[in-house]
């Protein structure tokens, strides 16, 4: 009966909190148009992995699925990054205005730097990034990723890092390489340095929370914590973060991988916080995004405009 009880309260909490936000937009900050669909089972961090079972029997259909779940969840905006900018760019010409797009670096060999380079000169991508080398052994202060830390200041532009413990399989992972206050050369080389970390670099919340202490400009997201980890932990976690004072750089970003369905249960884990005032629930899920984002008064204006009229 005990149970009973508190998940009719949930339940109830979440209907009053979906009635509230329901015509307000939501950025997403962190997306990715995958190549291939792998089993949910794959070797992952934590063991089992708990994401959601993907809807997905093709491939084809993760970008208009991810389309319909964006915007049946009121997100006006979205940065998606994967290794392949022809695919990204297919995603940014099937929904016009609704991305943001950047080229993944696994290996620091990996992308063409001059290509980048032209398309950051035409304005084609609009970040750097993800930084994802933790997955072949690369920390984030390794020299071979210097060329684009130095790219993404040059051009202006965000660049997204994977740092923190969570991962999918690679051999080459170390989970040291993870630890956030690896950055703090990095950031001291290049301080116009507009970064993200992100999945808030869990477990590393302590060092996450120096590193953001000490240096302004970098924010972070949640990622796969708001649904690959139990729901209590994220809320430890992110009270945590918001407690030290943080909460204006924190922003929601799903991780859509394979499963579409991640946006919709990362939103509610950040509506359903009930430590999080109404304003900081508007900030992890659109202001701060906007504000790091630099979009304009009437970029804004149009996406409230755009989530009243859905």
């Amino acid at each position: 009966m005990k149970h009973l009880l508190t998940s009719v309260l949930l339940v109830s909490a979440w209907i009053n909190v979906s009635a509230q936000q329901a015509k307000l937009p939501i950025i997403d900050i962190h997306l990715h148009a995958q190549d291939a669909i792998w089993s949910s089972t794959m070797v992952c961090s934590p063991q089992p992995c708990t994401g959601p079972e993907t809807k997905i029997k093709r491939i084809s259909e993760l970008l208009p699925m991810t389309v319909s779940e964006m915007k049946n969840n009121n997100v006006v905006l979205g940065v998606v990054t994967w290794d392949n900018l022809k695919k990204i760019k297919k995603w940014d010409a099937y929904a016009p205005d609704l991305f943001q797009i950047g080229v993944a670096v696994w290996d620091p060999d990996g992308p063409d730097i001059s290509e980048l380079n032209k398309e950051l000169e035409k304005g084609t991508l609009n970040v750097v990034g993800e930084i994802a080398s933790q997955y072949e052994g690369f920390a984030p202060n390794d020299p071979e990723l210097d060329k684009y830390y130095k790219l993404a200041v040059e051009y202006d532009v965000p660049l997204l890092i994977h740092c923190g413990a969570l991962a999918g399989r690679s051999e080459a992972y170390n989970v040291a390489d993870g630890d956030p206050l690896l950055l703090e050369p990095v950031i001291k080389n290049y301080p116009n340095l507009r970064i993200w970390i992100e999945n808030a670099s869990y477990p590393y919340s302590q060092e996450i929370i120096a590193l953001m202490s000490r240096y302004p400009n970098v924010y972070t997201d949640v990622s796969t914590i708001t649904w690959l980890i139990p729901r209590e932990e994220f809320h430890s976690y992110l009270e945590k973060l918001v407690m030290a004072g943080l909460g204006k750089r924190i922003m929601f970003g799903s991780d859509q991988m394979i499963w579409p369905e991640a946006i919709g249960i990362g939103i509610e884990s950040i509506q359903l916080a009930e430590f999080l005032s109404e304003d900081q629930k508007r900030d992890i899920l659109y202001n701060n995004a906007a504000r790091f984002l630099r979009l304009t008064e009437d970029e804004i204006a149009n996406h409230h405009k755009i989530a009243a009229s859905r």
